[in-house]
């Protein structure tokens, strides 16, 4: 009998005051055609809500999209909330407006990935497919 690979788990959250969400709900289309679990959290969410849905939904990745332009005092803050969960690894996406001088200093402090508002659907499920796999093999060798 043929194996069958588990789907990644992906959650898609909105973080804060940002009350625009169609980007992310299409995101989530695409992730979801391209055989992904998705799970979205919904609008305004804190930082600490997102991170304990993610550990309780066992989520391969997190991905936080921003219209609002705080992304450099949210990311910092889920990162620590990761942080604290010492045997979890799951990998951090920022999305959303995000302006290109931002990306290196997210990456520095621990997202994984940025992926702005003019990536194409390829690009979105490319990048999720492959830090998820890098993440994989990390955890499992």
């Amino acid at each position: 009998m043929a194996k069958t690979a588990t789907p990644l788990r992906v959650m898609l959250a909105k973080v804060g005051l940002d009350g625009h969400d169609r980007g992310v709900k299409i995101v989530a289309r695409w992730l979801r055609d391209a055989g992904m679990d998705v799970i979205y959290t919904g609008l305004h969410r804190t930082p600490e809500q997102v991170v304990e849905a993610a550990v309780q939904e066992d989520v391969d990745v997190l991905g936080v999209s921003l219209l609002s332009g705080a992304h450099m005092s949210i990311f910092p803050r889920l990162v620590d909330l990761l942080a604290a969960y010492e045997d979890l690894d799951v990998v951090l996406l920022a999305g959303g407006v995000i302006p290109d001088e931002d990306v290196d200093a997210l990456k520095g402090m621990g997202v994984d990935g940025v992926l702005g508002q003019d990536s194409t659907p390829e690009e979105i499920v490319g990048t999720v497919r492959q830090l998820a796999g890098e993440r994989h093999a990390r955890a499992y060798g």
